[in-house]
């Protein structure tokens, strides 16, 4: 398996995984606080990754402490604040607006990547990123153009609108990962420091807001997110930046919608009509043409 092939697979599987996120998040709205949910995903995610990471991550001190504000940064934007956005977005707005959002990912990546990096966007590339967002467009609003028309935002759009542009950054960070870093020992570095920042606000809402309550849904939803949707989701993504780059990794991204789609006729029993069947196709072809040569 080439790198490029490699690079591709990590990508579907990580947007395989965030989809199954995005079928749990529809079981639990409400029942866990957004900062609470944040805070222990990624605490358990910390401490399945402990085992394999920490002698590496104490050996490599000095090289961290070297690169420390990139690590905060990266970890501040990829761990505290995008999920953690999400979580509050979905308080104030609605499944079909955050899906609408979403779209905005890829396209905060390619440009940025275009202005950080000077990487070209072909006359092709263009041709199958617009065909992409047609093809999600229908999806998200069924073929309807009044759908469309009739969408209301609120702030949640707002704080999505932020996730998505910080979750991009994220990913540009990443390309930029010092080589004396290794993959476990940067990963484990990000979630530790990201979850410490998140820790006063867990503190605060703990407090003040809402206390977390530890049941059966609350255990199963936190140890998914916090190994499937956090510690390997985010190694597979990260590799596939490095393999293949972040624009082609970016555009992968556009399948949630098609994997989550498909998951949730297979777990929730929700019937899959022809205007789906129909975007998923166009999100297909779109993704060919981008990455064709």
């Amino acid at each position: 398996m080439n790198n490029k092939i490699k690079g591709i697979f990590f990508a579907l599987l990580a947007t395989l995984l965030w989809s199954v996120n995005m079928v749990i998040a529809s079981g639990i709205k409400g029942h866990i606080p957004p900062i609470g949910l944040a805070f222990w995903r990624w605490t358990i995610a910390c401490i399945v990754l402990a085992p394999f990471a920490f002698k590496s991550t104490i050996e490599s001190f000095t090289i961290i402490k070297r690169h420390i504000r990139y690590l905060m940064l990266t970890a501040v934007l990829g761990v505290t604040i995008f999920n953690t956005l999400i979580y509050f977005a979905g308080k104030t707005t609605n499944a079909f607006n955050l899906s609408l959002i979403a779209i905005s990912i890829p396209l905060f990546i390619v440009a940025l990547s275009r202005i950080l990096f000077k990487e070209k966007v072909s006359t092709i590339k263009i041709v199958g990123i617009v065909i992409i967002i047609t093809g999600v467009l229908v999806l998200i609003t069924k073929g309807s153009l009044q759908t469309f028309l009739d969408i209301n935002f609120t702030i949640g759009d707002l704080l999505m609108l932020l996730a998505c542009f910080f979750f991009a950054y994220y990913t540009i960070l990443v390309r930029q990962k010092p080589d004396e870093l290794t993959a476990k020992v940067f990963l484990f570095s990000v979630f530790v420091i990201g979850t410490i920042f998140l820790l006063p606000f867990y503190i605060w809402e703990h407090l003040f807001y809402k206390k977390v309550f530890f049941d059966t849904k609350m255990a199963l939803a936190t140890s998914y997110l916090g190994i499937f949707a956090s510690l390997v989701s985010y190694y597979l993504w990260n590799e596939a930046i490095q393999l293949i780059g972040t624009s082609k990794t970016a555009l992968i991204y556009y399948l949630i919608p098609v994997f989550s789609g498909i998951l949730a006729y297979i777990f929730l029993g929700q019937a899959i009509v022809s205007t789906q069947i129909i975007s998923m196709g166009i999100i297909i072809i779109g993704l060919l043409i981008t990455n064709r040569k």
